[in-house]
């Protein structure tokens, strides 16, 4: 049942009704020639209809192929629904800017309205705010709601292509809801080829492709008969560049109501183990992505090595047993294999040879007829299947020839009922061998969709070169928080929201991208910052006391939120002492006579500075002025109590495994390995960090974000603390 007709007053257009349906890609008829009193009207193909702009936008939202664009589930439904009751205040006059304050205060600690991507309430926000024109360009101008203004200009950047539309079309010029524009004026036309979203991030927009996912279309595709496959080798762990693959094939399949089967592309038993199987579903898993099933690529080796040898008989492919260099230098060059044209009779002969495995057998391997002339060298008479006698991880040592990709690949997408398959651009020359080969097969043809690879600066994320690390002890483990794999950065402190909101805004550009971390990790500190406790430690190191004289006679313990502002961060208890422990670093910034604020106490003046004979500061004393104004003092210092409840800390800070950006094609990576990609600094904690769980994350006032690797045990052992980088520029590790 389709949307036939739209109508509405041009007078009084329904914004948010209008952007929504061009957002989800809904197109009916328009028809404004209703009077300026009447309500929004849906007239569907079969003579039904539906009336008024918010029950408009919710069937948009219920139908919509964006994902999650009327909340994911029931509370973030009905908080969708709270603000579509609430976003006509924004319409209402004098309530105005008492609407621009509360929705500011909300979007403190959000990037969306609600949850992690655009919904319906965004678009209702949004046109309240864009119809109010020049009052909210003032206000926007005046920075006077800055979370506001935040929101609305990433909101317009990321879907500016559908939002400048509709304002260049149904909000007049004197900045308010008019009869259509013919034209763009120039404070409308807000899109440009290059866009910055919301992290910095250059976004090659409307003009040279890498448009928001939301605007892109797969071809051919047809709502419920999507299919779709994530295919990782298990021969190492998912790093972020495959989560790009497995996040746009999930985000496909639910924005088209299709599938997606995870295939695991087991082919190559030399490289490949359970350990990766299970840790990659593991990942998967992680990443929050709903598949229909597990298949294997070695679930079809029987009817593949029927297919090669109906190939071989047919003429359209044969055995070589050319040393594997003269091969590839033959294929560079276009010159035919002295192979290529022997007798069918022959060539099943060493084929056999090759099932068994045998000495001669172990020198071919067979190969498609396809043309050697052809410019694009993958069609060069590819390898369809080489011998390898060593054991398989899951089917043991029954077969002596693997398919490879390049063969097994078309065939089974094909086999399985794959629509589109999702690659990387990095694969564009070999999309005509695909396809060829499918040809070649006899099977249903499957499209290829491409996206660019994603790449980040610093950082290497070939298997084989990340092998390199794990076997050569330069990292602990695949799980390494130096590692660029899923549960690397998950154990440095990423939240897998950030993971999957970075990657949705790079859109599925199909230009090569080279992006920083700061940008991921500035998207990191917005999700966890408005929720992690907050705690208090001192470097041990030249740690100093401050003795104030009239401070307490007997300890005393106050219970004090854990996050002032976030109450489901529970409490913590401090404790209050007349000797305290301040950093080395803030002990010797102090001069005597100086007043300082000490946190979550009050004021305190420092009446002497002991020194050594070297000049190092040794100690501290001063007198309570709890009756100061913090607005007053420079130094706001964070402070332990002289206590034996105190925990050891052990606080790891990490940097990239190597020097450069960005090798250089042939540049060797051990070239430019990082000397120091580790830093221990032992510290003490407040005694409430022994309840701390692995996992957790914290804020230490005053030195960053951390997540706990390694909790309380016993005092001799430290707990365990991982700096979670907050996007400004990392410096490197001496």
């Amino acid at each position: 049942m389709d949307i036939k007709t739209f109508s509405f007053s041009a007078a009084t257009p329904p914004l948010a009704v209008i952007a929504a349906a061009k957002l989800a890609g809904f197109s009916p008829s328009i028809d404004t020639s209703l009077p300026s009193d009447s309500t929004p009207t849906f007239l569907f193909s079969n003579g039904s209809k539906l009336r008024g702009a918010f029950v408009l936008l919710r069937y948009i939202g219920r139908t919509s192929p964006l994902p999650n664009f009327y909340g994911q589930n029931a509370f973030e439904t009905s908080q969708i629904d709270e603000l579509l009751e609430y976003a006509p205040v924004l319409s209402s006059g004098p309530a105005f800017e008492n609407g621009c304050k509360y929705i500011d205060e909300y979007l403190e600690k959000r990037t969306f309205l609600v949850g992690y991507s655009l919904s319906i309430a965004d678009v209702a926000i949004w046109a309240g705010l864009a119809g109010a024109g020049k009052r909210w360009e003032s206000l926007r101008k005046s920075k006077k709601y800055q979370n506001l203004a935040r929101w609305y200009n990433s909101i317009v950047t990321e879907y500016g292509t559908a939002l400048n539309e509709v304002s260049a079309t149904y909000i007049g010029k004197k900045g308010g809801p008019g009869e259509p524009s013919a034209t763009k004026s120039k404070d409308q036309t807000v899109v440009t080829d290059k866009a910055k979203n919301v992290n910095g991030h250059v976004s090659e927009n409307t003009k040279g492709g890498g448009k928001p996912l939301a605007e892109i279309d797969l071809p051919d595709a047809e709502i419920g008969k999507v299919r779709l496959r994530f295919a990782p080798e298990p021969s190492g762990y998912l790093h972020i560049g495959h989560s790009k693959a497995a996040l746009l094939n999930k985000y496909f399949a639910e924005r088209y109501q299709g599938q997606v089967i995870i295939r695991f592309d087991d082919t190559n038993p030399a490289k490949e183990s359970n350990e990766f199987v299970d840790n990659l579903v593991k990942d998967i898993d992680t990443l929050g992505i709903k598949y229909e099933t597990i298949t294997y690529t070695s679930d079809y080796f029987p009817e593949l090595m029927e297919l090669a040898e109906k190939l071989i008989s047919q003429g359209k492919a044969y055995v070589d047993d050319t040393p594997r260099e003269e091969m590839q230098k033959e294929r560079m060059d276009g010159i035919e294999s002295k192979c290529r044209n022997q007798s069918v009779e022959e060539n099943l002969k060493l084929w056999k040879e090759m099932i068994a495995g045998s000495e001669r057998g172990l020198q071919c391997c067979v190969r498609g007829k396809l043309d050697m002339q052809d410019p694009n060298k993958s069609l060069r008479d590819p390898v369809y299947y080489r011998c390898n006698p060593m054991p398989h991880h899951r089917i043991g040592s029954k077969y002596k020839v693997y398919p490879t990709y390049d063969f097994a690949c078309p065939y089974v997408d094909s086999k399985e009922g794959i629509t589109h398959a999702l690659r990387s651009s990095e694969y564009h020359d070999r999309n005509a061998q695909y396809y060829r080969i499918q040809e070649d097969m006899g099977v249903r043809k499957v499209l290829i969709y491409e996206f660019s690879r994603l790449n980040m600066v610093y950082t290497l994320l070939s298997k084989r070169k990340l092998l390199w690390f794990v076997q050569n002890g330069q990292v602990e483990s695949w799980d390494d928080p130096r590692f660029p794999t899923v549960q690397g950065i998950v154990r440095r402190g990423l939240k897998i929201e950030a993971l999957i909101q970075f990657i949705i805004e790079q859109g599925a550009s199909k230009n090569l991208n080279l992006m920083e971390w700061d940008k991921l990790w500035t998207i990191n500190k917005k999700i966890i910052d408005p929720v992690c406790p907050r705690h208090t430690a001192v470097i041990a190191d030249k740690r100093v006391l401050l003795t104030l004289t009239d401070g307490p006679e007997k300890s005393f313990v106050r219970i004090i939120p854990r996050h002032k502002k976030y109450e489901a961060a529970g409490n913590k208890a401090t404790t209050y002492t007349r000797r305290i422990w301040i950093d080395y670093a803030d002990a010797e910034s102090i001069s005597a006579g100086e007043e300082v604020t000490l946190m979550d106490w009050g004021n305190a003046i420092v009446k002497e500075v002991e020194k050594d004979q070297d000049g190092n500061v040794t100690g501290l004393s001063g007198v309570l002025h709890l009756e100061g104004s913090v607005k007053t003092t420079k130094l706001k210092l964070t402070w332990l109590p002289e206590l034996d409840e105190l925990v050891s800390l052990t606080l790891m800070e990490f940097d990239y495994l190597i020097t450069k950006k960005k090798l250089e094609e042939g540049e060797e990576f051990t070239d430019v390995l990082n000397p120091c990609t580790k830093k221990e600094t032992l510290a003490y904690g407040d005694a409430n960090m022994r309840n701390l769980q692995r996992g957790e994350v914290l804020q230490l006032e005053r030195k960053g974000y951390f997540r706990c690797d390694v909790p309380f045990v016993r005092p001799s052992k430290p707990i365990v603390l991982f700096a979670i980088p907050d996007g400004r520029q990392q410096t490197s590790l001496k």
